[in-house]
């Protein structure tokens, strides 16, 4: 069953100002790198960070224990996979504000401080997320988005294919309520979380950001793309060219749709689906 109870509230005495979650699994050296680079972005903030090891055999734990005591460590026994470990780092975490980010990023200087601004002058946003940037500066496809209907679907494969463009301008300099921001830097508001409940783990990989901010959508909040904050990834590159991905893609897109679509909206994604994934690649 999907993990979809409320948050437990963070306790009156709270000092943190907000709470940074990063599953990680055998990424040693981008966790150092990532857990660093917070440091020098979160000057002035009062921060936490939670890592939570999916039993990770490249000494992951050793360094977090070593290199960064300020870190509240959680070892798993096993791979407890991406929306169940965050959930578990969601628990243990104290802020009112809780970040979901990948292992794999960077936070520059100035972008906590650009994401917890906007939240403080819209109390209507229940999730933001930066404007995600490759390593060589250009703005990365697929950092926000809109919910993959089938005319969604449609559209974004007809642009792939004639037009040959996205069907997002990804460098986009203005802040804007988007359907969902990538979980890859996600910031979210706990009093959100709380009615819109955690992650679904029962979504291995992909749509489970997708999914969560439906939900928060769902529950009155709004989503922003906040551009003015960047955050490097160095993920997110296609999936045109791994099988196993492209099937973890098409699996948890299949549940996204029996979970929130019409059984005829099942039904066309069920034809559509191969020819939309030659069309996007």
């Amino acid at each position: 069953m999907p993990s979809e109870g409320p948050l437990p509230p963070a306790g009156s005495l709270d000092p943190f100002q907000l709470s940074v979650v990063i599953v990680n699994w055998n990424t040693a050296a981008l966790l150092r790198d990532c857990l660093q680079s917070l440091r020098g972005g979160s000057a002035g903030l009062n921060l936490e960070i939670v890592v939570v090891d999916n039993a990770s055999t490249d000494g992951s734990p050793t360094v977090v224990q070593r290199e960064f005591p300020e870190v509240q460590l959680i070892e798993n026994t096993a791979n407890a996979g991406y929306a169940r470990a965050n959930n578990q780092g969601l628990a243990a975490s104290q802020a009112p504000l809780v970040m979901l980010l990948n292992s794999d990023t960077r936070v520059p200087r100035g972008a906590l401080a650009s994401l917890l601004d906007f939240l403080a002058a819209h109390p209507e946003a229940g999730a933001v997320g930066p404007q995600l940037m490759r390593p060589d500066g250009s703005p990365q496809p697929f950092g926000f988005g809109s919910d993959p209907t089938i005319g969604y679907l449609l559209a974004r494969g007809f642009n792939r294919l004639w037009r040959r463009r996205y069907l997002h301008d990804w460098g986009a300099a203005q802040a804007q309520a988007v359907d969902w921001v990538s979980g890859a830097c996600l910031l979210a508001r706990r009093a959100a979380i709380a009615q819109a409940g955690m992650l679904d783990e029962n979504i291995f990989m992909y749509f489970e950001d997708t999914d969560w901010c439906l939900r928060l959508r769902q529950a009155g909040w709004k989503i922003y793309l906040v551009p003015q904050a960047r955050v490097i990834h160095l993920g997110g590159q296609s999936i045109a060219a791994n099988p196993a991905a492209r099937g973890a893609y098409s699996q948890s897109l299949r549940y996204f749709y029996r979970k929130h679509y019409s059984p005829t909206a099942q039904w066309l994604l069920r034809w559509l689906l191969p020819i939309y994934q030659r069309l996007a690649g």
